[in-house]
């Protein structure tokens, strides 16, 4: 596993489930993966809201303080060039509609402002952001003399084309209609077997983007679980290994969801993209400096996402605590 292991399960007699917001690389893409049982109702509070709220950055920033100033004004212009901001309050979107899931799932007359409330600051975009420039930075430290190949490739004018594609096609996946749209697109695309297929199997190859999101998936719900023990949800009855066995028992269907996900995503992001332009990015990402750029960018959201994962974790414990299961 890329950074400790998984998560999902049935915890205690109730059940419960997860969509916990995944970010890959190619432009930083997205995997939502959901399932949830309805587990009951609870009178609204905000009283946790703070306690839940996770030190993604302060955890994240610890170390980066040792990095070469001129390395850390390098991944500063790069981040920019990349619309990492973008992609950032994308992902709070994101946060803060599968919170409304999470209520509706398994809490749905309860909640009101003081869920709200938690789930925003859960998904504060600057502390967010702080965290993966900071990972990002201290892992590319490592490989100083290929930045400046990323900032040419994606300072260029096929590179910013690149980024643009992936950043309205994550935002456009934001609605159901367009996914399922992007979902068909795909199946049309791979029944006919065509060249473009091939190139968007490679392109996926290359950046194991299947494999790392499904291991960062799965991590980021074990973390969701870790969240919920530490907050009293399962009252001491489901131990580390039980979480661990239930993790891995979605392994499977974890990997359909991804994999479904993922060129969905594809064929939507780069379909305006000729063939050549395509491989131009695939010989990118295939070079050394594209492989440490998309070793550092899985490594910061895991950073970002596995406490997220788990002050999710305690911020519903904290809503089911007043609960009569």
């Amino acid at each position: 596993m890329e950074t400790g292991m998984m998560e999902r399960g049935r915890p205690g007699a109730a059940g419960t489930g997860t969509a916990l917001c995944r970010v890959a690389r190619a432009g930083l893409l997205a995997m939502a993966l959901v399932g949830a049982v309805p587990t009951g109702i609870l009178p609204p509070s905000a009283a946790w809201a703070q306690e839940a709220t996770p030190d993604t950055a302060e955890a994240a920033t610890a170390g980066v303080e040792t990095v070469d100033p001129a390395v850390v004004a390098q991944v500063a212009a790069l981040v920019e060039t990349m619309k990492i901001a973008d992609i950032v309050a994308i992902l709070r979107e994101e946060g803060v509609e599968y919170g409304r899931t999470l209520q509706a799932d398994m809490f749905p007359d309860a909640g009101g402002q003081g869920w709200e409330a938690s789930v925003s600051m859960i998904y504060d975009t600057a502390r967010m952001q702080e965290a993966l420039v900071a990972t990002v930075t201290r892992e590319l430290a490592q490989a100083p003399q290929a930045i400046a190949e990323m900032q040419a490739f994606f300072g260029s004018d096929l590179g910013q084309k690149v980024l643009s594609l992936e950043v309205e096609a994550r935002r456009t996946l934001l609605d159901d209609a367009a996914e399922e749209a992007a979902r068909i697109a795909w199946e049309d695309l791979a029944a006919g077997g065509t060249a473009r297929v091939d190139l968007l199997e490679r392109f996926a190859a290359a950046n194991d983007l299947i494999e790392s999101n499904v291991m960062g998936a799965l991590n980021a719900n074990l973390a969701f679980y870790s969240g919920m023990q530490e907050g009293g949800a399962f009252g001491g009855e489901m131990t580390e290994e039980q979480m661990l066995t239930d993790v891995w028992a979605q392994e499977a269907d974890v990997r359909q969801q991804t994999t479904e996900w993922l060129y969905s995503y594809l064929t939507l992001a780069y379909g305006p993209l000729t063939d050549e332009e395509l491989e131009q990015y695939l010989a990118f990402s295939e070079s050394d400096a594209g492989r440490a750029l998309n070793a550092a960018l899985f490594a910061a959201f895991d950073d970002v996402f596995t406490p997220i994962s788990r002050a999710l974790g305690v911020a519903v414990a904290r809503q089911l605590q007043g609960q009569d299961i």
